[in-house]
């Protein structure tokens, strides 16, 4: 990650204020050369003032040490260069304090204020100073070079340190207003990337659950017939040959099927996945194309059973009615209301749920009967199966079950905008209800 003004001071470890050794070193050295200067301007300023030179060489050297407190007390430094000019003394320390003042955090006003006095101070020294001369002799110049000078000298003292600190000052505000803009777009890149791993994640699971849900509505329905006619096969193999034959025929029948429904989901599959192995850099696209393979194994399966690539079809509902009716189960189908075209997602949700249903009967009430209502409706189609209790209590056909099935229906129906509700009946059967809108 970057670094921050902040980062910058606690990473230099200097001493007291200073937040670098090397600021600490150099305010230390001008705070000496400025102690030195004041020291020897400190001489004349005693002969002038008519006290002991000793004491104005030690006021000078107190008065030029200020300039280390510069970064932590600029306005104590100003103060004092303002207060020692009538000495002529202090001119570093002017020049210094000034432009640390000026690029300091302290409000505009303050520094133009003490700018100014400074300003005024040296305008009024310079002045007085130049007259004397005039008055001595020592300059023969006429009148106008008094203000002249004046104005120059002040001038020259204030402006330059003032205009340069207030351009560093503003510089490393933008510096630093740059660093936190960094830090903030680096640490926002971060969640960015947290929330597109957690989509990732979340896309992966998704596409995992559909892959799961088309397999298991693509290959449970013909398995379970499979395992019953199997076992009535079994059962009348010796009684009656030609049962058994028709029973094998029908075996085979629903595995051929069943296998060419599998070998299109993965076919799809398998070609949506785009070749060769990528690094986790490629996660995302990974999951897109693994979301957009899953659909399209869900169409492509679709597309096996029904005509025009629409998917499986309300019509084809008898049909598989007769399939539950071969394996032995008895099945009455009714339908309320007039037919119509539904979208191909909507038919193809709603013999998705009769099938799973029907499956489940198979499994779990093997030999019950069964009762499927189909109602279509002005906005929406309802469909419902209901099974009885099977003859025997306890009765199974001892075929796995993962516990997926009912989620799935859900899942579809949910997704369309509809209603699903499952649970067992008051008589000890098992009903299944769906309510799916037309549009």
């Amino acid at each position: 990650m970057t670094t921050t003004g902040e980062d910058h001071v606690a990473a230099g470890g200097g001493p007291w204020w200073w937040g670098r050794r090397r600021s600490a070193a150099l305010d230390v050295s001008l705070a000496a050369v400025s102690a030195l200067e004041c020291g020897l301007e400190g001489i004349p300023f005693a002969r002038d003032a008519g006290i002991p030179v000793a004491a104005g060489v030690v006021f000078g050297l107190l008065a030029g040490s200020v300039l280390v407190v510069r970064r932590h007390w600029p306005i104590a430094v100003v103060l004092v260069v303002i207060a020692i000019t009538p000495a002529q003394m202090g001119f570093l320390m002017g020049l210094v304090g000034l432009y640390t003042l000026a690029a300091s955090e302290l409000p505009r006003r303050i520094i133009g204020s003490l700018a100014g006095m400074s300003l005024v101070g040296t305008l009024i020294v310079t002045f007085v100073r130049v007259r004397q001369d005039m008055a001595r002799g020592e300059l023969t110049l006429g009148d106008w070079f008094v203000p002249f000078a004046s104005i120059t000298t002040s001038l020259g003292l204030t402006a330059p340190p003032v205009l340069l600190g207030l351009y560093v000052g503003a510089r490393r505000r933008l510096m630093e207003s740059l660093r936190e803009r960094a830090d903030s777009l680096e640490r926002e890149l971060q969640l960015l990337a947290e929330r597109a791993e957690e989509r990732a994640e979340w896309a992966r699971d998704e596409e995992r659950r559909r892959i799961a849900r088309e397999m298991h509505d693509v290959v449970a329905h013909r398995v379970s017939l499979m395992v019953v006619h199997a076992a009535a096969l079994q059962a009348v193999a010796r009684k009656d040959p030609e049962k058994a034959v028709k029973n094998a025929a029908l075996v085979g029948d629903m595995g051929r099927q069943a296998l060419t429904e599998l070998r299109e989901m993965l076919g799809v599959l398998r070609s949506g996945g785009g070749g060769g192995s990528r690094g986790t850099g490629d996660a995302v696209p990974l999951v897109a194309v693994g979301v957009a393979a899953a659909a399209a194994a869900s169409r492509a399966v679709d597309e096996a059973r029904g005509a025009g690539g629409e998917g499986p079809r309300l019509a084809e509902i008898g049909e598989l009615v007769e399939q539950s009716a071969a394996a032995g189960v008895v099945v009455d189908l009714s339908v309320e209301g007039e037919g119509r075209p539904y979208a191909g997602e909507v038919e193809s949700t709603a013999y998705r749920v009769v099938q799973e249903a029907l499956t489940n009967v198979h499994k779990h009430a093997p030999g019950a009967k069964t009762y499927v209502r189909l109602a279509h409706r002005v906005s929406e189609i309802a469909m419902q199966v209901e099974n009885e209790p099977p003859p025997e209590a306890g009765a199974s056909a001892r075929l796995p079950s993962g516990g997926n099935g009912l989620v799935g229906m859900k899942e579809r129906v949910s997704a369309l905008g509809g209603v699903f509700v499952s649970g067992p009946t008051d008589a000890g059967g098992f009903r299944v209800s769906a309510v799916i809108p037309a549009s």
